[in-house]
């Protein structure tokens, strides 16, 4: 019975992370923690926003040095924004400007923010945050 039950709560907290990567905020409505997936929502999705309204960079799989494969995973854990990118940001990047480099850096950010938030959505689904 045990280990059933175990097996339920480390099913729930990998439903939960992955499908807080596809959509920030996901994982914790799925975990009935409305006000965090609200507030994970629009951070990250304002993050991902501004930095394509900025005209930043979104590193592509093909990266050819380390710092670009660190920058591709980095915006790959901003999930649906990610994938969206391209048609959202028509006009492709302007990293040519201060404002273009700020906004590849907040779509990073994005990113790993959303990475952050996906590890939580585990963590309470497994079982291992009351709060």
């Amino acid at each position: 019975m045990k280990r059933e039950a175990l097996k339920g709560t480390q099913m729930m907290g990998i439903v939960a992370a992955l499908a807080g990567w596809i959509v920030p905020g996901l994982g914790h409505l799925l975990l009935r923690r409305w006000s965090k997936a609200a507030v994970y929502f629009l951070c990250v999705g304002g993050l991902a926003c501004a930095g394509l309204a900025m005209r930043g960079g979104v590193f592509g799989s093909s990266a050819e040095d380390l710092f670009d494969r660190l920058g591709f995973f980095a915006d790959l854990g901003a999930g649906i924004f990610y994938f969206l990118a391209h048609q959202i940001q028509v006009a492709g990047p302007d990293v040519s400007h201060a404002t273009g480099d700020y906004g590849t850096r907040l779509f990073a950010a994005a990113g790993m923010l959303n990475i952050l938030t996906v590890l939580e959505a585990y963590d309470i689904g497994r079982g291992g945050e009351s709060r």
